[in-house]
């Protein structure tokens, strides 16, 4: 049976969008992705364009918000900022809790290529955490 994974982070736009995609992209159909916010700001076009970069494509995800899910079992929930962790409201699940506070990139200042060099930084962290996740619980 097909494990249910939610990975959540404040506005459902960068570090959950991007785990969403790894998480789907490593656990191939074993195992079904959500992301969602405790609020929503749209999916970051740097976000996207990060992904497409390393060849996965994020553009048709959604920034969704927690609420919407209160109704499905999840089998893991995955917080992926500190900020998530703190003010997620409580919802009756059984899950598994993970959490790992990755850097948001939406918050990068610089040039260009600076901001995209911290994009792709906290995106090889993100790979890198969501390759391990799925190798040690799916």
């Amino acid at each position: 049976m097909e494990k249910k994974i939610l990975v959540l982070c404040t506005g459902n736009s960068c570090r959950s969008q991007i785990a969403e995609g790894y998480l789907k992209y490593f656990a191939k159909n074993k195992a079904v992705v959500y992301s969602a916010g405790i609020e929503t700001h749209g999916v970051n076009p740097n976000a996207v364009a990060t992904m497409k970069e390393d060849g996965i494509d994020i553009s048709g995800q959604t920034s969704n918000n927690i609420n919407e899910y209160e109704n499905i079992d999840f089998d893991f929930v995955i917080t992926v900022c500190d900020n998530a962790k703190e003010n997620c409201p409580y919802f009756p699940s059984k899950a598994k809790k993970f959490h790992h506070n990755f850097p948001d990139p939406a918050k990068a200042t610089g040039t260009k290529d600076e901001i995209d060099q911290q994009f792709r930084a906290v995106r090889e962290q993100i790979k890198n955490y969501c390759e391990t996740f799925i190798k040690e619980n799916i």
